[in-house]
């Protein structure tokens, strides 16, 4: 079985198991409380993003917790578990990838001062986040911390990390964003995008390379 079919496997989970549905819920409703007619749209699209990481990092720990024990066995039986557990933080990143691109369609709606430079950021702002998100959720949860009392705290803790601490792709992405909005000029540092994929890279590969070593 190639990645490619795993991930759509691991896409069809989700949404037949409804383990999307929360984080998915959570992101739309805190959107929505957070969006009005008529806000800058630089603003706007940061905050859009900035949910993203939390978001992205929950769908993970959905994706790759939502299969039954017997069904993965056969997946790895079938794929081995490097391609399985890669399949699953794919379709993770995928859904956050959605569900972002549906909040800044709303966001480019609702919101005010749209041009193509606003819609470029916007959109860097969304890749980038939804890639950290991606990062933190695959160190943060099952294999490489299996328990679940130790997981979640963990993965909100690096969650407030990568978007508070200087330095991260996150952090710069949403802060231009907001800075651009405050002085009506976008400039958005041109690492940030290479620097999300690294991240995102380095905690795949790092999780899984335990799933291949512990077998889980």
């Amino acid at each position: 079985m190639t990645v490619r079919m795993l991930t759509r496997y691991h896409l069809e989970l989700l949404l037949r198991s409804q383990r999307w549905l929360a984080p998915g819920l959570a992101y739309l409703v805190l959107l929505g409380l957070g969006l009005s007619g008529g806000d800058d749209v630089l603003s706007a699209a940061a905050f859009s993003a900035g949910l993203l990481v939390p978001v992205t990092g929950w769908l993970v720990r959905s994706a790759v917790t939502a299969e039954p024990a017997q069904s993965r066995a056969c997946l790895v039986a079938a794929a081995g578990w490097r391609r399985v557990h890669l399949s699953a933080l794919l379709a993770a990143a995928l859904a956050g990838l959605a569900l972002g691109l549906a909040g800044l369609t709303a966001v480019q709606l609702m919101g005010s001062g749209q041009d193509g430079e606003a819609l470029a950021g916007g959109l860097a702002a969304t890749v980038v986040c939804v890639l950290t998100g991606a990062a933190v959720g695959a160190v943060c949860n099952r294999p490489v911390v299996s328990a679940a009392q130790y997981a979640v705290p963990l993965g909100l803790g690096a969650i407030v990390l990568v978007l508070l601490v200087p330095g991260s792709p996150a952090n710069a992405m949403v802060r231009a964003l907001v800075l651009g909005a405050r002085n009506h000029e976008l400039s958005v540092p041109w690492w940030t995008l290479p620097g999300a994929v690294a991240l995102a890279a380095a905690a795949w590969w790092a999780a899984v390379a335990v799933a291949v070593r512990r077998g889980e």
